[in-house]
């Protein structure tokens, strides 16, 4: 009985694990690597073929998002997971799909003219599909076999609608082990869905930490009237709310609150206020959100429903889709709220209204979420006066706003409460999903609570029958973090034709003065053309 550590391992993406019993061997996860955390989404650390189950503890790209890889590289088995896990990721995972497919179609166009190589995607919208029609679907506290010697159970994580924690129980040789995987813990009070449940009895538990040296502020939970307040005053001066937010979850969380907002009449300056979610892939998710949700929803939640409430949908909602919808958006001079992705405002639509916005002191950004170093989300929370957009410098006068707590994701107490619910405590604890300074310190934590901890690394191998490590793991050496990391291979492109470009300027130096007047006229038109 063996446990692997494949991935999220000090880091908080591209979580991955394999546990080996009964002759079988199970990942629990398979996301992407993303940010600071990514070293080759390329790469399998195993042959899929060799992999007889596979689990989804929830959606999220940073858990699922190399689930089609595994098909492409020869994994015919099954996925478990809860129902509306299944329903999310089959949005979440086609769009990937298609996000693969055409960063590999750009390169290619550009590739072939530089005489590179041809790149294939890391997996097509064909792959995507072969692991959603190879679902299985459980609902929470339904205990099945998987095989002999291997019964599994969900138990809602609170996390994101379907989210789980997922308990093996397993009997080899006559031993017995009973492992609990968290997959992400769930805050406290969240809209729409339920807390996180607490387990009571594991030998060894696999713990995320991405909270886990601080605090949410006491008290949040509760922001309908903070919220109503901000875009009475907002639009009161004649200026925009903008909410950079995060496309499953976060989005939908935020039109559970402006919907009692509108209900219970808060804001009096512009009482009809629009609202427009500015992403095909929130529009997308939003349709399960309103759907069947029976078993996954909190108690208020299912009051509302009793009661015929729509809880995501209010007159004035508008979800746009096309790029010629979302620039229209600031064209209208009418105040109204923009929800947008991404989360961190490092990409996507939210950067071209932060260009339209920032400026104005008037407007309002609202950030309901964990803004990451380094991202653009985090340099205006941490007080710049200006940045730069679309190679434009824009100055910050709009009011900053920050939701910390407004987090899917436990905080310390959340987090340590959750662990300490365990008695006795597990033979082991292992802390995973954290970044590299973060996992330490819940370690720590952790140990002088009196549980026996350790924070794996990378291929780490543990077993589980004599609790002790079998094989090291390592640190991988992760490359420099740069403008560029993260950015998709379209953007890569854009940016080396941007440094041609100054270079071909550079090269016109002592031209005429007609020849460079006419090529800032055409520049000038390029960039009016592309800067949205």
């Amino acid at each position: 009985m063996k446990l692997t550590f494949y991935g999220a391992a000090r880091a908080v993406t591209g979580s991955c694990h394999c546990l080996e019993a009964c002759g079988k061997r199970i990942l629990i996860d398979c996301g992407l690597q993303q940010g600071r955390d990514e070293i080759d989404d390329n790469k399998l650390p195993f042959h899929p073929g060799e992999v007889d189950y596979v689990f989804a503890t929830h959606a999220h790209i940073d858990h699922t998002g190399r689930i089609p890889l595994l098909y492409k590289m020869g994994y015919t088995g099954q996925v478990y997971a809860t129902r509306l896990t299944a329903q999310l990721m089959n949005i979440m995972l086609m769009d990937s799909a298609h996000i693969q497919e055409s960063d590999a179609q750009w390169a290619n166009q550009k590739g072939k003219r530089a005489g590179r190589p041809m790149v294939e995607p890391l997996y097509t919208t064909e792959h995507a599909q072969l692991a959603l029609n190879s679902m299985e679907i459980y609902d929470y506290n339904q205990p099945f076999e998987l095989c002999p010697g291997i019964n599994v159970r969900f138990v809602d994580a609170g996390h994101l609608l379907g989210s789980s924690f997922i308990e093996f129980t397993i009997t080899e040789d006559g031993e017995t082990r009973k492992i609990v995987f968290s997959g992400d813990i769930g805050n406290i009070q969240q809209p729409i869905i339920r807390d996180p449940a607490y387990l009571c009895e594991a030998d060894y538990v696999i713990t995320e930490s991405t909270y886990g040296d601080r605090e949410h502020r006491e008290g949040e939970g509760e922001y309908t009237e903070d919220l109503a307040k901000i875009l009475d005053g907002t639009f009161a001066k004649g200026g925009n709310v903008i909410i950079p937010a995060f496309a499953v979850g976060r989005t939908q969380e935020l039109l559970y609150f402006i919907r009692e907002i509108k209900e219970r009449g808060l804001v009096t300056s512009v009482p009809d206020f629009p609202v427009y979610v500015d992403s095909p892939l929130a529009k997308a998710a939003t349709t399960v959100f309103a759907g069947d949700l029976t078993g996954y929803l909190d108690q208020e939640a299912i009051e509302l429903v009793e009661d015929g409430i729509k809880m995501l949908t209010f007159d004035d909602l508008r979800l746009t889709e096309t790029t010629e919808e979302s620039r229209g958006l600031n064209d209208d001079k009418m105040p109204k709220v923009i929800i947008s992705a991404s989360g961190m405002c490092d990409a996507g639509r939210i950067r071209h209204h932060l260009k339209h916005n920032l400026w104005r002191p008037e407007s309002t950004v609202v950030f309901v979420g964990y803004q990451a170093e380094g991202s653009l989300g985090r340099r205006l929370l941490d007080g710049a006066t200006e940045v730069k957009l679309f190679g434009e410098e824009i100055a910050v006068k709009a009011q900053i706003v920050n939701f910390p707590g407004l987090s899917s994701h436990a905080g310390l107490s959340g987090l340590l409460n959750w662990i300490q619910a365990f008695s006795p405590k597990p033979k082991q604890v292992f802390v995973v999903h954290g970044d590299a300074e973060v996992v330490p310190q819940y370690v720590e934590r952790l140990e002088k609570l009196g549980f026996a901890v350790h924070g794996p690394e990378l291929m780490e191998e543990y077993d589980l029958i004599e609790n002790r490590m079998i094989r090291e793991g390592h640190t991988p050496v992760k490359p420099k973090v740069s403008q560029e990391q993260g950015a998709t291979v379209q953007f890569k492109e854009l940016q080396r034709q941007g440094q041609a470009l100054l270079e071909a300027i550079a090269h016109n130096k002592g031209g005429t003065n007609k020849d460079l007047r006419t090529f800032a006229s055409e520049l000038e038109a390029l960039i009016k053309k592309w800067d949205r």
